[in-house]
């Protein structure tokens, strides 16, 4: 079993910044592979970014590449999404996932809300 705990949302201005960070417990951390989701109010979750086991390789949502950042530390067990350029229509509840098989996360966190105000 691994419990994931987000932090770091909050509210910030179009075209700021922000950091989230999921701490991780129980389980091997490095076994999985780690991502972050988001959902906004009507919608459905979508993908933002995941990040390899080892951190190796990163991939993200078009619609915020080039703007946010996925990584993690092993040793520490966290995940982290570093945001900026902030758009409106990032506001959503931004939660990360461990992955236990292809395309399936089988551990979820609580959500951590980000609002973005233009």
């Amino acid at each position: 079993q691994v419990q994931l705990v987000e932090s770091g949302g909050g509210l910030v201005q179009a075209g700021g910044s922000l950091r989230l960070s999921c701490a991780a417990s129980g389980g091997t951390f490095s076994s999985y592979a780690m991502a972050w989701f988001r959902q906004a109010p009507g919608k459905e979750r979508e993908f933002v970014a995941s990040i390899s086991r080892f951190g190796v390789r990163a991939t993200g949502a078009d619609s915020v590449k080039g703007r946010f950042t996925i990584s993690r530390d092993n040793a520490k067990k966290m995940v982290y999404l570093q945001m900026s350029s902030l758009k409106p229509e990032d506001t959503a509840v931004y939660y990360c996932a461990a992955r236990i098989a292809p395309n399936q996360y089988g551990y979820w966190g609580q959500g951590t809300q980000v609002t973005v105000s233009s």
